[in-house]
């Protein structure tokens, strides 16, 4: 198992459970959670027996966006040519968009469990997520808009496939607060929890019932609905009908239809 200090990762069976743990700084992404972040996910990308993963935070909040000292660091490295200021700023955006990029194209569900405060990175951060969950106190804000700045880190590309462009564009146009019941009835979470207790016991439920179902089933319907996302309903049907010819052959076909029959439950390879 990983050794992070900004981050803790327990594995629960067949789900991983990944924490943020700098509580005492509202889970804030500095450069060190940054890089625990992405090894964290590379790993339960690459490892076999993992099928689903939770996201939490620990302490008060769920993520209030990029630490300040990490802006700070970065703004420290400039001198005093534009250009180059801009092409190296380029550069230090695409590679902290990896983080995002990374949960997102996770080959195993991801889940978030979100309580307290979600701004700015945090919302780039669920809207990587597969399925949100919140607790009745959770308060989302696309923050950077106070900043001066455009939400970077997939907010602007991901959440409109979430919820209606419309709202969107208000939150990130004024930067207003959404809070957990108008989370769950504008789409943005699939429930709204009265305690987080409930809340991890459900989502820890859902988990466990995904890492249930055949993992090549599972993992192919990630892959077909990241890829309808970002293409035509055409090319997303030839991709499918693709994939399908290859995994129509593996062997969790035939395990799935002889538990059927005997009316059990079936058991799939990792």
């Amino acid at each position: 198992m990983l050794e992070l200090k900004t981050v803790a990762v327990v594995q629960k069976g067949k789900v991983a459970h990944i924490e943020m743990n700098r509580g005492d700084k509202a889970n804030a992404i500095n450069q060190q959670m940054w890089e625990e972040l992405q090894a964290a996910f590379d790993w339960v990308a690459s490892e076999a027996s993992v099928r689903a993963v939770v996201i939490s935070g620990s302490g008060a909040h769920f993520c209030s966006g990029i630490d300040l000292g990490m802006l700070m660091e970065i703004g420290s490295q400039l001198g005093k040519e534009v250009a180059r200021n801009a092409l190296k700023l380029k550069r230090v955006v695409k590679h902290t968009q990896q983080l995002m990029n990374c949960i997102d194209e996770c080959p195993k569900p991801v889940l978030a469990a979100i309580h307290g405060c979600c701004y700015g990175g945090g919302i780039d951060l669920v809207s990587a997520c597969d399925i949100r969950y919140c607790v009745s106190d959770s308060r989302f804000s696309i923050k950077e808009v106070d900043m001066g700045l455009a939400a970077d880190w997939g907010t602007l590309q991901r959440l409109p496939h979430i919820v209606n462009a419309g709202i969107v564009r208000e939150m990130a146009y004024t930067g207003r607060v959404v809070e957990g019941e108008e989370a769950l009835r504008i789409g943005l979470v699939n429930e709204c929890f009265s305690s987080r207790e409930l809340m991890m016991e459900k989502v820890m439920e859902v988990a466990q019932s995904v890492a249930t179902k055949s993992p090549i089933a599972v993992q192919g319907t990630k892959e077909m609905l990241r890829y309808s996302r970002d293409h035509s309903i055409e090319d997303g049907l030839n991709y499918v009908a693709t994939w399908n010819a290859a995994m129509l052959q593996a062997t969790d076909l035939k395990v799935a239809v002889m538990a059927g029959m005997s009316k059990s439950q079936p058991e799939f390879e990792d």
